[in-house]
């Protein structure tokens, strides 16, 4: 069991738990559910995220049944932070992901979410080990990278830290609520490094939509009827490429697994009923 990290109000039922990666420990939320468990399913946060950006979502995830993980990426939060960007490839993400579901999974075969970069990551974990997936969903995110993505960002982290880009929409002396606060507390946790080798994945990773058809893995996209982070034609054009589910969740933005976790949680429960 680790401590939690930050300010935030956790449900009870969030187990704390590391996994040894080649990173480091990655720290990790797991919810089991109360009767007998219908699979595990594993689930990776996005650009500058963590494990906590599914903390509403894991208990209604176990609550159908599902034992589900949620985990902090390498130098995301309070997870283990090699110090180079050269250790911030889409490959060494992909490589954590693979670990983890091999840890959690025990042999058998995990159900993969990724959320907008962590779509990438999980996208890169798959062709890494398809057999170790029972199937893939991308909420909120794209077929590769976008040049020039997130590059005022990039300059500011670079100069000022992982600070910067946050204060930009919290002048000094502003009310914070508690999301505020931890938001900016996992920020100044998050390696620099990360950050930057984050942006460079959204900005350079080639699209491999068509390898992932090529495995037959079954795929969701999904994304919040008003996201506005990855282009929404894209999504859907990835969708009908795959061959894919492809479902839209009301109520939402870039983060549906906050703005609407009750119906993302029915929505990967009806596509992991489909695919077990």
């Amino acid at each position: 069991m680790t401590a939690p990290f930050g300010v935030l109000d956790l449900a009870p039922e969030l187990e704390h738990f590391t996994v040894d990666t080649a990173a480091g420990p990655l720290t990790a939320f797991r919810v089991r559910p109360q009767g007998p468990s219908r699979g595990v399913a594993l689930l990776v946060p996005g650009f500058t995220g963590s494990k906590e950006d599914f903390r509403l979502l894991l208990p209604l995830i176990a609550a159908h049944g599902w034992e589900v993980v949620s985990y902090s990426q390498r130098g995301q939060a309070d997870s283990a932070a090699p110090a180079g960007i050269e250790n911030y490839r889409l490959d060494d993400f992909a490589a954590d992901a693979v670990t983890v579901a091999h840890e959690i999974g025990r042999g058998g075969p995990v159900h993969l979410a990724g959320h907008s970069l962590g779509g990438l990551v999980a996208r890169a974990a798959l062709l890494r080990s398809p057999a170790l997936f029972t199937d893939l969903t991308m909420l909120c995110s794209g077929p590769g990278g976008r040049a020039g993505a997130h590059e005022a960002e990039a300059e500011l982290v670079a100069d000022h830290g992982t600070l910067a880009v946050w204060a930009l929409d919290h002048p000094a002396g502003s009310p914070l609520t508690a999301d505020d606060e931890f938001v900016r507390d996992r920020l100044i946790a998050s390696s620099v490094d990360n950050i930057l080798g984050g942006i460079r994945i959204l900005q350079s990773t080639p699209d491999s939509t068509a390898d992932v058809r090529a495995t037959r893995v079954p795929t969701l996209i999904a994304h919040g009827d008003t996201d506005d982070a990855w282009p929404i034609p894209a999504q859907k054009l990835m969708a009908e490429q795959l061959g894919a589910q492809y479902r839209v969740i009301p109520n939402a933005g870039h983060l549906p697994n906050l703005d609407n976790p009750g119906f993302t949680a029915a929505l990967l429960d009806e596509f992991w009923a489909s695919t077990s």
